[in-house]
């Protein structure tokens, strides 16, 4: 009990900056405070990729929609996106263009079904484009959630052991006792640190990622349709 009360009710007079704090708080909350703060530099990790990653995403779909309806040949066009690596709308195009050829290529005498595998093979792909935008968001909604009350925690526990030194000292003198719950809070404000960038861009990548979603399922939606024309106009001639 001594040395808790050693601890908690550390000199005044080694200040209330937040590195003195620390260093006096009890083993737990410097625990608790160091998982806040590995997940707080975690999370701006993450904030920082996604929004390189939205914006890169954001400028791919707009130049292939502006090369999609500047009036180049389908082939072209897929002999051209195919070559590379495709995210977004050129990966949905050449999903769809995929199963076109294969059942051309292949010598299918029937059309029939053709458009729904275009369906759902660009479904797919809307999906697994979807993943990877959302890959790790996760993190960023746990910790948003949890970084408070894992913040009390540590401020909880910090206050029990700060009102057991102030038992085993019989001092309740304000001086001695603001450090300790100095410390206890602490932990809090660590959890708030952690947690309101979290929650704040969570929001707004999961919005972002609803936008870009709906762009792609509209072009979805589009190049099914001109496939379904030159399907009617086969099945026609």
């Amino acid at each position: 009990m001594d040395q808790v009360a050693q601890t908690a009710l550390a000199d005044p007079a080694g200040g209330f900056s937040l590195l003195s704090l620390f260093w006096q708080a009890h083993i737990v909350v410097k625990i608790v405070m160091l998982g806040l703060l590995g997940a707080s530099v975690w999370c701006w990790a993450i904030i920082i990729d996604k929004t390189l990653l939205y914006r890169r995403m954001k400028g791919q779909l707009d130049k292939f929609e502006d090369t999609f309806w500047s009036g180049q040949s389908l082939e072209q066009l897929y002999n051209q996106v195919s070559a590379r690596e495709a995210h977004g709308m050129a990966a949905l195009f050449v999903a769809a263009m995929k199963e076109w050829k294969r059942t051309y290529e292949g010598g299918a005498k029937s059309l029939a079904g053709l458009g729904q595998r275009i369906d759902r093979v660009m479904d797919v792909t809307i999906a697994r484009e979807v993943d990877r935008l959302e890959r790790r968001l996760l993190v960023l909604a746990t910790v948003g959630s949890a970084g408070p009350f894992i913040g009390l925690f540590g401020t909880v526990w910090g206050i029990m052991t700060s009102f057991q030194a102030i038992a085993a000292s019989k001092n309740t003198n304000l001086a001695v006792v603001a450090p300790g719950i100095a410390e206890a809070l602490l932990a809090t404000a660590f959890g708030l640190f952690a947690a309101i960038p979290a929650v704040m861009f969570y929001n707004k990548f999961a919005s972002q990622v609803s936008r870009l979603a709906t762009r792609m399922e509209g072009f979805a939606d589009e190049f099914a349709a001109i496939l379904s024309r030159q399907i009617d106009e086969r099945r026609a001639a």
